[in-house]
């Protein structure tokens, strides 16, 4: 069935999509995160999310504020299950979200799901997509003063190269300080522990797809992208607010604010976008209220800088990945094979090309013919950029020239993608050199920026 069409039947079957309950408990191991979505006439799933206590000083669960963002948690968690329908209607059942708030979920909804509009060829607009409505018709909660003191670092990390740089640049404290991982791989707790973060400083959270939205998606049910980012927004707001901590660090760069569709609004990386940090930051300071500050300490840097800082990075050389298909096997590999892969070959090329990154990923990228589509889409000379985590054209195309240059400096052959792209199309003058670039549009405070600036401007 055209997807399209799909789309309005469900619409139409489907009216309603209920968020019915959510739920949180504790024992000696870890607390627990349970909720009750529910299509009518289709199914019920009931998603759970783990954090695990180990030996670290969390605050009581039984409070009005916690109960909050439980809900709040599970206003992003239930997006993963409405869209197996796109039910015209979500009925909250468990909570109240006054009418601003009711436009700040639609927008994140909206553009957080673009990419599964446009892959499954959805055509609607913000204001027709959704309407949320409330049972309950005043908040349940009233907002207690929070007089704990906030202070240090949580660092959700990925196992990838920008959480690295991160870690290694803000130098947070191994002692006081946490990483947080969702879904914990052994190459995301191994950087964690090149890092120096010992187990109780590694946050490790466990999140739980029900089988009811596996079985959905088998049965050819509408799925796509979700922005799953937005879940480690508020998942990582939680956590701080249980350790008082007060910065939240994400690796976000500049890059993540380029849409995957030239004139459109349409972004893979929407909530790691600068847009969405700062609806974020507003949202929390108005209906969370902790002293946290939820920022991106890479948001001045793009992709190339963040290769190039990296590239010294040598501990980490035989560990880091950021491959997604690859992180479905039992061992991550690189499966060199996806955008994702051939992007941080790409990027890293000036910096480490040929004999280094051939014993990081396996085989060398670049002379794989059969990538040449992809090799396209990254340099913008496809129909679409790649709907992954890549960066922008120009940081691709500097990246490709300049590696060009250091191989021709060096008197070897080029490799067939490159022979390729300066057989059919120019050199980007690598004078203006896009590593020195700082951008001020940022939400770091002055020592965060400082420590920052530092790195970039002596990185040589």
């Amino acid at each position: 069935m055209d997807n399209s069409l799909q789309f309005k039947q469900y619409r139409k079957e489907y009216e309603e999509f209920h968020f019915n309950s959510y739920n949180i408990k504790d024992d000696n191991e870890a607390i627990y995160l349970e909720y009750e979505f529910e299509i009518p006439k289709l199914t019920k799933f009931k998603p759970k999310l783990r954090i695990l206590k180990k030996d670290l000083a969390f605050k009581s669960i039984n409070t009005p504020y916690v109960q909050n963002m439980v809900f709040h948690i599970g206003l992003i968690e239930l997006i993963s299950y409405w869209k197996s329908t796109c039910s015209p209607r979500i009925v909250i059942k468990c909570g109240y979200l006054n009418a601003e708030q009711v436009e700040w979920w639609k927008k994140l909804y909206f553009f957080g799901l673009g990419e599964l509009f446009y892959t499954n060829n959805i055509k609607i607009d913000i204001k027709d997509f959704v309407n949320i409505e409330c049972t309950n018709n005043t908040s349940m909660f009233n907002y207690e003063k929070i007089t704990d003191t906030f202070n240090g670092y949580i660092v959700p990390i990925g196992g990838g190269k920008d959480s690295v740089v991160t870690l290694e640049t803000l130098k947070v404290n191994r002692n006081d300080d946490y990483c947080l991982i969702i879904n914990p791989k052994p190459v995301t707790l191994k950087c964690a522990e090149i890092a120096g973060f010992g187990s109780n400083n590694i946050i490790e959270i466990y999140r739980t797809i029900d089988k009811n939205l596996i079985n959905l998606n088998e049965r050819g049910f509408i799925n796509g992208h979700t922005p799953f980012s937005a879940m480690l927004a508020f998942l990582s707001y939680f956590v701080a607010y249980m350790l008082s901590k007060k910065y939240i660090a994400l690796s976000n760069e500049n890059s993540a604010n380029e849409s995957n569709v030239i004139g459109e609004k349409i972004n893979h990386q929407y909530s790691k976008s600068f847009e969405f940090e700062c609806d974020f930051e507003e949202y929390a300071s108005k209906y969370l209220r902790a002293p946290i500050k939820y920022f991106s300490f890479l948001r001045p840097l793009n992709e190339l800088q963040i290769a190039k800082i990296f590239s010294k990075k040598e501990k980490y050389h035989n560990t880091f990945k950021s491959c997604n298909i690859g992180s479905k096997e039992e061992e991550w590999k690189w499966c060199c094979n996806c955008a994702k892969c051939l992007f941080a070959y790409i990027i890293l090329s000036p910096y480490l090309y040929k004999e280094k990154l051939v014993r990081i990923f396996g085989e060398d990228l670049l002379e794989k013919s059969n990538l040449l589509n992809t090799f396209l889409e990254l340099t913008g000379n496809g129909e679409t950029k790649p709907f992954d985590c890549v960066g922008t054209f120009e940081e691709v195309n500097f990246a490709i020239s300049k590696t060009i240059e250091n191989i021709e400096k060096a008197k070897i052959d080029l490799p067939y993608l490159l022979r390729y792209y300066k057989d059919n199309y120019k050199l980007i003058d690598t004078k203006n050199d896009l590593t020195k670039i700082y951008n001020e549009e940022n939400n770091l405070n002055e020592e965060q920026n400082d420590i920052l600036r530092k790195e970039v401007f002596l990185s040589d």
